[in-house]
């Protein structure tokens, strides 16, 4: 196929490649972008290597691939390959843009980014998207000219960039856990009535999150508190019954996250950037375990929800069985707390980003 296709609406090219934190605001940004001009194209630049080869055509749209172009962290042979990888990535990508006559590139950062803005440079409007609390290489590079530049919290290393949030899958923006509760309590097997604790460390779970919880088992029974536990494929937890009490649940992993949010009353985590913006959106008060090595930005991530009164952060070297039978236990316990904490969480903004960012990326395409 060649030539600029014939098309009604605008063309809207992402890339957001790499892991599910760059992928899913991308495909998030794409739906609002359909749900707004249905007219509209939206195609997604990724690669073979990324989850993006799956994800992108499993939500129903085209995935252009193009070379990675990876950054090695440390001094190797690798870094001598870069400007030549950097080239022929730029090169690739530009072909996609002008076959698919892209009327804007809207980033996420990642090595699918990097190429995208300098391919576009100078030929096709950039919109920049920050999700974490520090901007990463590619958009800082992209950000330099870029039409506009939206960020999920202040203070990410972006100039006069838009404070927006994280573009969310609509069905989390619009989940009523209230409504879904008693499906979702059925679906996993836990007491209806019963004050719930939903625990994940992400898709591969956590071992240090897995132990203290499992550890304060008897605590939670106790208070009569039930807990549903996604502990990882790989891994697996062992809690003792109690009879009468509500049941603690562990599963390997949550294949429906709309249930296990509606069916929770707060939340032990970590605070990845999009989990933070999950339980924000839906309005779980929160308890922040962040990743204890990298460079402090889970804790960074979680900053403004804790600052709002809307979450907890405990460092991960001191979340012990005991200290969750004395912070946690009583705190999914108290429902008027809980109540307060939901309300200031759904004050930090994040259920309407897909449709701001959306609108952004619409007028830069109008000018």
């Amino acid at each position: 196929m060649t030539g600029v296709p014939q098309q009604v609406g605008p063309c809207v090219v992402v890339a957001g490649g790499g892991t599910a934190g760059h992928i899913e605001p991308a495909l998030a940004l794409a739906d609002a972008v359909m749900r707004l001009r249905p007219d509209a194209r939206v195609v997604a630049l990724g690669t073979e290597r990324g989850l993006e080869s799956k994800l992108v055509p499993a939500r129903g749209y085209p995935l252009e691939l193009i070379p990675p172009v990876p950054m090695p962290r440390k001094p190797s042979p690798d870094l001598l390959k870069l400007p030549l990888r950097v080239r022929e990535s730029v090169k690739r990508t530009r072909e996609v843009l002008e076959r698919v006559g892209a009327d804007v590139v809207v980033g996420f950062g990642g090595y699918v980014s990097l190429p995208a803005y300098l391919a576009a440079r100078g030929r096709v409007p950039i919109v920049v998207h920050e999700a974490n609390a520090k901007a990463g290489l590619a958009n800082k590079v992209g950000g330099k000219f870029a039409e506009r530049i939206a960020a999920a919290v202040p203070d990410s290393g972006l100039n006069d960039a838009e404070i927006i949030g994280i573009p969310l899958r609509h069905s989390i923006t619009s989940l009523d856990r209230t409504a879904l509760r008693a499906q979702a309590r059925a679906h996993f097997g836990l007491d209806p009535n019963a004050p719930t604790l939903l625990v994940f460390g992400g898709s591969q779970g956590a071992r240090s999150i897995n132990n203290a919880v499992s550890g304060a088992a008897s605590a939670f029974a106790q208070a009569g508190v039930g807990v549903l536990h996604a502990h990882g494929p790989k891994n697996t937890v062992a809690v003792q019954t109690v009879p009468g009490a509500p049941a603690y649940v562990p599963v390997p992993y949550l294949e429906r996250m709309d249930f296990a949010y509606a069916a929770a009353d707060a939340v032990l985590c970590r605070s990845g950037a999009m989990t933070v913006a999950e339980v924000s959106a839906v309005g779980l008060p929160a308890v922040f375990v962040p990743l204890p090595h990298g460079n402090g930005e889970q804790a960074l991530n979680a900053g403004p929800v804790v600052s709002a009164g809307g979450g907890i952060l405990v460092p991960d070297d001191q979340l012990t069985p005991q200290w969750i039978a004395q912070n946690v236990v009583p705190l999914v316990a108290d429902r008027a707390r809980l109540a307060a904490m939901t309300a200031a969480t759904l004050g930090t903004g994040h259920r309407e980003a897909d449709e701001v960012l959306a609108r952004i990326v619409l007028d830069v395409i109008k000018k």
